[in-house]
């Protein structure tokens, strides 16, 4: 035996080549050691089960579901009758502390408000944890993800399945050998939102129907009165619960830009709008992004580069040479690279790559292919020991400081009225040059009305706020109800 490797990393190293062999069962080489065997199956417990966490599950068939976690029972009948031998609950804290000792991995599919709650909570009982996009609601919150995973050394992943499709990984690797030269703009769009945004807060007070613990749905939230247009589904319009457009779709289209162009933290964001009102995400916005120079690789240098934005129906300019008549949107959205090279366009998830120019460069591949489903491939990590791990396509050492990109998008256009581009120090998760003493005022109500055939707006606002202050809390929710998230490690 090697003096440089330990007897456990021997055994497990063994183990994993057995594997190979023949089926060893964890009962003989102990999931202690970290270690499950292929031929074994998860007990997994989800979170949020009415949407795409019945997608998400049912990909998952495979793997043993033992809990199962909503506020709406209505809404998940159809999922508890699916996993009839897995236990209900409302409340996903009751479901951890009865099955916490059973459940290897958690699946996340919740409001964007609560992704960070519940899953820094697995992460801290020792848990695995799938995660829908986008992973978290702020900033601060996409770093806390991000740390506790490292520190917990679990299998992670967001719910953006495009990262494990082919499309992405063609992205990468004609980026990577230098086919389309150096990119210093990258435009992407999506055809969201298909929900209602742009809305004033709701007046009526509708009745909490029997099978909903609305409590549990605000969660960490606001307390407001219950209407019909905040559940289910339509949550992602409002501020409160979900992202809008950009939160909802930014991780699946700007993930091939993301990786591809090697980003970290962008230094500068600035954002527009349609009508901002401080409680519903507006019906279109546009953001720019600019990041630094990054570290180049052989065949290809990264100067620093600047990322657009667009929803709600807003497109970038067409590129020259692009076909007359040719649609860019490609399942709900496309990411266009502007190469000194050749012009590079693929579609949402990152499907269907092409060069303006026609070549299909036969370019070396770099990316690990993944032949299992998204979900499937995050079993097989958490199956595998922390220091063997071949980590999932979109682990939260890469989805974290990704989703912190997309919500900067969001503050940007929450901060517009600063009429300033914003400065970004991306270590301290801080803005740098928002002036002190700075207010901002956001819209309550639209006051939309027609008299006499004349339309007009009497707005309602809020009163002048600390512009700092209201920033700070953009990036850092104050958790309230007596919510808590862990202490960042």
């Amino acid at each position: 035996m090697s003096s440089k490797m330990s007897r456990r990393k021997f055994i497990q190293a063994g183990a994993t080549a057995a594997v190979g062999l023949t089926v060893v069962p964890s009962t003989v080489l102990g999931k202690s050691m970290g270690y499950t065997a292929p031929s074994d199956k998860l007990n997994i417990a989800a979170v949020g089960i009415g949407g795409m966490g019945f997608a998400n599950l049912k990909n998952l068939e495979s793997q043993n579901i033992v809990g199962l976690a909503d506020v709406d029972w209505k809404y998940s009948d159809r999922v508890f009758k699916h996993f009839p031998k897995a236990k209900k609950y409302y409340d996903y804290r009751k479901m951890y502390e009865e099955l916490g000792k059973t459940i290897d991995g958690v699946v996340v599919a919740t409001a964007d408000h609560t992704h960070a709650v519940i899953a820094a909570d697995a992460m801290t009982l020792g848990k695995h944890v799938y995660v829908q996009k986008p992973l978290t609601h702020t900033v601060y919150e996409s770093r806390l993800l991000t740390s506790l995973a490292k520190k917990y050394k679990v299998a992670t992943s967001m719910g953006n399945q495009g990262s494990s499709g082919s499309g992405v990984r063609q992205v990468i690797d004609w980026i990577w050998n230098g086919e389309i030269g150096e990119i210093k703009k990258v435009e992407a769009f999506t055809d969201r939102p298909i929900w209602p945004q742009g809305l004033n807060t709701p007046k009526q007070v509708d009745k909490i129907p029997s099978t909903l613990n609305w409590d549990l749905f605000i969660g960490p939230a606001a307390k407001r009165p219950f209407n019909n247009i905040y559940h289910p589904w339509n949550w992602r319009g409002w501020w409160d619960f979900g992202t809008g457009a950009l939160g909802d779709m930014a991780c699946h289209i700007l993930h091939p830009v993301f990786k591809g162009l090697r980003l970290g933290y962008p230094t500068k964001v600035e954002g527009s709008s349609t009508m901002l009102l401080n409680d519903c995400a507006p019906t279109a916005q546009i953001v720019k992004y600019t990041f630094p120079a990054r570290e180049n690789l052989p065949k290809v240098a990264f100067p620093e580069v600047e990322v657009n934005w667009y929803d709600g129906g807003l497109l970038p300019v067409r590129p020259e040479g692009v076909p007359a008549g040719k649609n860019l949107n490609d399942s709900g959205g496309a990411v266009i690279f502007h190469g000194t090279k050749d012009t590079l366009i693929c579609g949402c998830y990152g499907v269907n790559p092409w060069l303006v120019s026609g070549r299909k460069p036969d370019s070396p591949k770099t990316q690990r292919e993944v032949t299992l489903s998204h979900e499937l491939d995050w079993v097989r990590a958490a199956k595998e020991s922390p220091e063997n791990r071949v980590e999932t396509a979109s682990p939260f050492s890469e989805a974290g400081p990704f989703n912190e990109m997309v919500v900067m998008g969001v503050l940007g256009v929450r901060l517009q009225s600063l009429n300033q581009e914003l400065h970004w120090d991306g270590a301290n998760m801080k803005f740098t040059n928002i002036p002190a003493g700075a207010t901002i005022r956001t819209i309550i109500a639209d006051g939309f009305k027609i008299t006499d055939g004349d339309p007009s707006f009497d707005k309602t606002w809020t009163e002048p706020v600390d512009a700092n202050a209201y920033a700070e809390e953009l990036i850092k929710h104050t958790y309230k109800n007596g919510w808590k998230l862990p202490a960042m490690p």
